[in-house]
């Protein structure tokens, strides 16, 4: 009789056991990452950042922006999300703070793999294990890092900013097969190497930048810097004709450059995309084993939907900014279209997720299958035990498969950009997009230069 007791207290424990850890993952895992930023994203469509910054500091469990975040989990997505919307307030300081913060915890996350993140990403969840960013991402955060100096007239950390950049596009040409560049992040670059007296380093991320885009708002500062014969045929080209300007500080002129910011782009969302077209999706990269075991499953009724992630519509991707400087209007280069870069990166990657989606729902019946004898077991002993253990092998490790839905989400749709000499002394700008007004008012001495960042997230 002892040998029985003790057998079933060991059936117990046995059946026990992974539900202890499931219920973990599953507070872990419970709900995606957007609803994480779900509160703070309609503030922003509401016109209210400071509103979108409190429910990030509550996410964050913080009280202020002016707090440093536990950067555990996916927080330091959510920084750099606090980041953005810090930049939009002109809270340059702080934002630059969380958004190198950011940068290095997502750098140490993508080094982090190990047999936890294998398990919950091909059994529960894709968003279990570290978040990956993709290149437009890493590439962004010393850009948008950038203007938060630039903003400042701190050269030297525009330099840094500058700097990282430069390395993360070599890794990403030498490892990716692909430059993944963007021009605006050359393009600041440029500037920031020119306004620190290095004009040979300036034009080399200026010609970087113009591979990317004609950028005619460099033709007349480009032409001051060559002062000859240009060695880049790109910079030749945009130049052609141009007349060299006096230099800055014998023409009691200045330099004015506005950023700006609109939109946002599109947010990951959970779908539920029926099985059938999930393998039509995925034809030639699904093995054949496991076609015929999803095929199977689908015939039995056992397997109907995948869920995954997809891509939500974009927020103001074609408004037209409008900039007027001490009342008369200027023109404005498109810098970057953000959203473009979003959508091409998920092109290329969705057949994989929908791919590891499918998987991980034969993975999840597979286990729920070879569970069925702790279940019946179970069930032997105790009716409650064994209904706790059979939840664990079919609506549990469902309730667990959540989409990852993770990413940078207050990126903005577009950018663009103006750049202009201006007569030393104070300038009211103002800039019109997506229903906003922004105005700032702006003192340069001669030979000087100052830079204005405005980001509209809604």
């Amino acid at each position: 009789m002892r040998r029985r007791h003790a057998s079933l207290a060991g059936r117990k424990r046995a059946a026990l056991a992974p539900l202890a850890l499931l219920l973990g993952l599953w507070q872990a895992a419970c709900g995606g990452h957007e609803d994480r930023v779900r509160t703070a994203l309609h503030a922003l469509d509401r016109g209210a950042p400071a509103e979108a910054v409190a429910a990030l500091n509550e996410q964050l469990e913080v009280e202020t922006a002016a707090e440093l975040p536990a950067l555990r989990g996916d927080n330091a997505l959510l920084l750099l999300d606090r980041g953005n919307i810090l930049l939009s307030m002109d809270s340059y300081r702080l934002s630059a703070r969380d958004l190198g913060a950011a940068d290095k915890s997502i750098d140490l996350l993508d080094m982090s793999r190990g047999a936890a993140h294998d398990l919950g990403k091909y059994l529960f969840s894709d968003d279990v294990g570290p978040y990956k960013a993709p290149a437009y991402e890493k590439l962004l955060i010393n850009t948008i890092n950038m203007m938060n100096y630039l903003a400042q007239r701190d050269l030297s950390g525009a330099r840094v900013e500058a700097r990282r950049l430069g390395v993360m596009q070599r890794y990403l040409r030498d490892h990716d097969g692909e430059t993944a560049l963007l021009g605006l992040g050359s393009y600041l670059a440029g500037l920031a190497f020119e306004k620190s007296g290095q004009p040979d380093e300036a034009l080399l991320h200026y010609d970087d930048a113009l591979r990317h885009g004609s950028y005619p708002s460099l033709r007349r500062p480009l032409r001051a810097l060559t002062r000859g014969e240009p060695r880049s045929p790109r910079i030749a080209a945009l130049i052609e004709g141009e007349a060299p300007p006096p230099p800055l500080d014998e023409a009691d002129e200045a330099e004015l450059v506005v950023v700006v910011g609109f939109g946002r782009v599109p947010q990951k969302v959970p779908q539920r995309l029926p099985i059938g077209l999930a393998l039509t999706l995925v034809a030639d990269d699904i093995s054949p084993t496991d076609r015929a075991r999803a095929s199977e499953l689908a015939a039995k009724g056992l397997v109907t939907w995948v869920n995954y992630p997809t891509l939500a519509r974009g927020k103001g991707g074609y408004a037209i900014p409008t900039l007027k400087l001490d009342g008369r209007s200027q023109p404005m280069d498109q810098a970057l279209d953000v959203e473009a870069q979003v959508r091409a990166a998920w092109k290329k990657s969705e057949g994989t997720v929908i791919l590891s989606a499918i998987t991980r729902t034969l993975a999840r019946i597979a286990a729920g299958e070879a569970a069925q004898g702790a279940t019946e077991a179970a069930a032997e002993d105790s009716g409650p035990l064994g209904l706790l253990v059979g939840l664990l092998t079919s609506a549990t490790l469902t309730a667990l498969d959540t989409p990852d839905t993770r990413g940078w989400s207050t990126l903005p749709a577009r950018v663009a950009i103006a750049r202009t000499r201006v007569r030393a002394g104070t300038h009211d700008v103002v800039v019109g997009v997506r229903g906003e007004v922004r105005r700032a008012r702006v003192s340069v001495a001669a030979g000087g230069w100052a830079f204005v960042p405005v980001m509209v997230l809604r």
